[in-house]
């Protein structure tokens, strides 16, 4: 079933990489790997996690093993809950979780590398509202439906330039589990953020991101940049059956 997602999901891809661990996680998971293309759906809403969003948890979410968890606990509700929630019901249910649990400023400067410091305050605002709704669109694109997938942490461990990386597991029935580790570090407020996450333990979403996005700020501009995202964007709610 993955294997035949990811096929239809990055062809030019696979037909030159047939590892999945380099596979683009925009295309493998971003973070999902897919997981609910297809797969059987609720019908009914379940309550939401307390823990997620709102509630006494997620105020106390101090460790990095504590936001991840509270991520994953919010994305598995999202696959249990998608044809209830529909594309948009999901992408307004983790917009605020996206929003709360990664370093969105971080990750949005880094992802165009040094071309960052050649936009002015409005185009870095811009951009950075553009790179949040795109994570979060590829999540609601992604996670639209369940079948028994479940999160398991592994553990955490110390990462250069004083971040912390927390290991985890997405256990798919019948089929090969997927290794996923997440990159943290605390940010002006002392609060621990994701910065990063690693498909097979090893492949980097920003440094993917990185790629893609400063050579078309390099090469074509910024709204040229703009365009492209939008594009993405609605291929994505497309996909999700927005």
């Amino acid at each position: 079933m993955i294997s035949r997602m990811f096929e239809r999901m990055c062809p030019s891809v696979l037909m030159h990489h047939r590892l999945i661990m380099l596979v683009p996680l925009s295309c493998a998971l971003f973070l999902g790997l897919g997981i609910g293309m297809g797969f059987a759906q609720a019908t009914e809403a379940e309550p939401r996690p307390a823990s997620v969003v709102e509630g006494p948890a997620a105020q106390d979410a101090d460790s990095p093993t504590a936001v991840v968890a509270n991520l994953q606990q919010g994305l598995l509700w999202i696959m249990k809950n998608a044809k209830t929630l529909g594309f948009q019901g999901r992408y307004d249910y983790l917009l605020p979780i996206v929003q709360r649990d990664f370093d969105v400023s971080f990750m949005g400067s880094k992802s165009v590398g040094r071309h960052w410091k050649g936009l002015d305050a409005e185009q870095q605002s811009q951009w950075l509202g553009q790179f949040a709704g795109y994570l979060t669109s590829n999540y609601a694109a992604q996670f639209k439906g369940w079948d028994g997938e479940s999160f398991e942490l592994l553990g955490e461990e110390p990462a250069p330039r004083d971040t912390q990386v927390v290991l985890t597991r997405l256990v798919v029935p019948g089929d090969d589990d997927v290794i996923l580790n997440y990159r943290l570090r605390k940010n002006s407020a002392g609060q621990w953020r994701i910065i990063d996450i690693y498909l097979k333990g090893t492949v980097s979403e920003l440094a993917l991101r990185r790629s893609d996005f400063s050579s078309i700020l390099k090469n074509k501009g910024f709204g040229a940049l703009v365009v492209a995202m939008n594009k993405k964007v609605d291929e994505l709610r497309r996909e999700g059956g927005g």
